[in-house]
């Protein structure tokens, strides 16, 4: 019972994060929701170009167009390619966003509400994704598969529905914590492509680049090494040092938001005081007219 009900609130939970972090930025900033949406969208248009050059790049190496790597070096190759191609995908889309797009975004905070949105987007589609297969899956329980699949992949299938069912609750709500931890990753890959427009200096999108490819690739090799627990052990450390990376940009912001005019600042100048002297009687004497 546990298991059924965790499948779903998995699923709300990956929904939900995001749109909570949405709702707390506003308030806290006074930006609006504009930025967030911009965020969003930047993540997108980056899965337009990434999925499809993913499943290129596999094709070919699948038809024997790309040589393949050796079988001792496939693991990390997998896990170097998975993770620039992500990297280079999303945070140059990100710098155009930033170039050509919201060209008043150049503060700690818009850089903030533009990550949110941006990993807020990405958590929001692998929750509804994830809440789609629960009501397909839940749908056929009682569904003979033998109806629904071809015979070759029998097997697979009642395996995979088997497994489905059988995690226990607490593996399940991994999901939505792994999405948790990657909300401060993307918010702080946000801020580090920002400071190119703010510092003028390419570094800081190289770095956010390599910043990116090295969580994924990381992720992805732990994955297919270790499992999933270590695995969210390494994500979740890349999400503290990513929290780290955003107050300390915080600390040195180069341009904050002045939202709203400037305060009135009364200026008060000092008088001039003249001080005269007192004439003492021996000197009006002195002064006194006499003919």
């Amino acid at each position: 019972m546990l298991t059924v009900l965790a499948h779903p609130a998995n699923a709300i939970l990956m929904i939900a994060l995001p749109i909570g972090l949405g709702v707390y930025l506003e308030r806290k900033f006074k930006l609006g929701w504009k930025l967030w949406w911009i965020g969003a969208a930047t993540f997108v248009l980056s899965q337009i170009g990434h999925i499809p050059f993913n499943a290129g790049v596999t094709t070919l190496f699948e038809r024997g167009i790309l040589p393949a790597p050796p079988a001792s070096w496939r693991l990390v190759f997998n896990a170097t390619f998975l993770g620039l191609s992500a990297g280079l995908w999303e945070e140059l889309m990100r710098y155009v966003v930033y170039r050509w797009w919201t060209k008043d975004a150049r503060s700690w905070r818009r850089g903030i509400q533009l990550g949110a949105g941006h990993g807020g987007m990405e958590a929001i589609l692998f929750g509804t994704l994830a809440l789609v297969n629960f009501f397909y899956i839940y749908a056929i329980r009682d569904t003979n598969l033998a109806q629904l699949v071809p015979q070759d992949q029998l097997a697979t299938a009642q395996r995979a529905i088997a497994e489905y069912w059988g995690a226990p609750w607490y593996a399940v709500l991994v999901g939505a914590l792994e999405r948790a931890f990657t909300l401060p990753v993307q918010i702080s890959l946000s801020v580090l492509v920002l400071q190119t427009f703010m510092r003028k200096q390419a570094r800081w999108l190289f770095l956010a680049i390599g910043w990116h490819a090295l969580i994924d690739g990381a992720a992805v090799f732990a994955m297919l090494t270790w499992g999933t627990y270590p695995t969210e052990v390494v994500v979740a450390a890349s999400s503290l040092i990513s929290l780290a990376l955003i107050f300390v940009f915080r600390s040195h912001d180069i341009q904050e938001d002045q939202e709203g005019p400037a305060p009135i600042q009364l200026i008060v100048t000092p008088r001039k005081i003249e001080i005269k002297s007192i004439e003492t009687p021996d000197k009006l004497d002195q002064t006194r007219y006499s003919r």
